[in-house]
């Protein structure tokens, strides 16, 4: 995977792209476009703007530090495996539905695999996932993208539904 990053020391967005790649152990070339005018000229060439910080994935290129695009386009590269939650899932309101109940939209966990994430994050059979990392959880549709978008050592948090209480769980993947 081959990851630059265009910043100045000043910009804290800069700051939390570095640190964001650090974290996940991502290897990445810095440059510092107030000293390197080289860089400069690349980086305008790129983007034709002369904001910092970009990253550039594998010839994909980020302006400024959108987390859950760049956790996107790490998880494209080869280097990056996405987690495996183990957890078998469907619409709560579509089995509400079913079952006469009152309809509660979220994605319904079906089954929790032995030593999963899914069962580090503490989910049973019957949670009602409404939320993950703060992105509104409606359907099985909508974790599943959540999930997609995570490589691992990010960060997930987790809020549920367990009978009436509401519930949250926090893990590194």
């Amino acid at each position: 995977m081959d990851v630059e990053v265009y910043t100045t020391p000043t910009c804290g967005y800069c700051l939390q792209a570095k640190k964001f790649l650090s974290e996940r152990r991502v290897e990445f070339v810095e440059y510092d476009v107030s000293q390197d005018r080289a860089a400069a000229d690349k980086m305008a060439k790129l983007t034709n703007q002369m904001g910092v910080p970009v990253v550039v994935v594998d010839g994909e290129v980020l302006i400024g530090f959108d987390r859950p695009r760049l956790e996107s386009l790490l998880a494209k590269t080869g280097n990056s495996q996405r987690p495996h939650f183990g957890l078998h899932i469907a619409d709560a309101s579509k089995i509400a539905q079913k079952t006469g109940t009152v309809p509660v939209f979220g994605a319904l966990v079906g089954r929790v695999a032995s030593s999963s994430l899914g069962e580090k994050a503490g989910l049973k059979q019957g949670d009602i996932i409404t939320e993950a990392n703060l992105r509104p959880i409606h359907n099985a549709d909508d974790l599943e993208q959540a999930l997609s978008a995570l490589v691992v050592g990010s960060r997930m948090a987790i809020v549920f539904l367990r009978g009436r209480m509401t519930m949250k769980s926090e893990l590194v993947v």
